[in-house]
């Protein structure tokens, strides 16, 4: 659940970027690195102390 918020967030943030004459390309690229995080983070949490069962 996570992960489609933080793609939500992320698309809203492009379509602000863009309709402030930030390049497309350029909006995407922080999306892009805003899912990379995320998805970074979402792998390396059940591997942190305190996490495991």
């Amino acid at each position: 659940m996570g992960l489609v918020l933080t793609a939500t967030a992320a698309l809203c943030l492009w379509i602000i970027l863009w309709a402030l004459n930030v390049k497309a390309f350029d909006g995407i690229l922080v999306v892009a690195a805003i899912m990379f995080i995320a998805y970074g983070l979402w792998n390396l949490l059940p591997f942190l102390p305190g996490r495991r069962g």
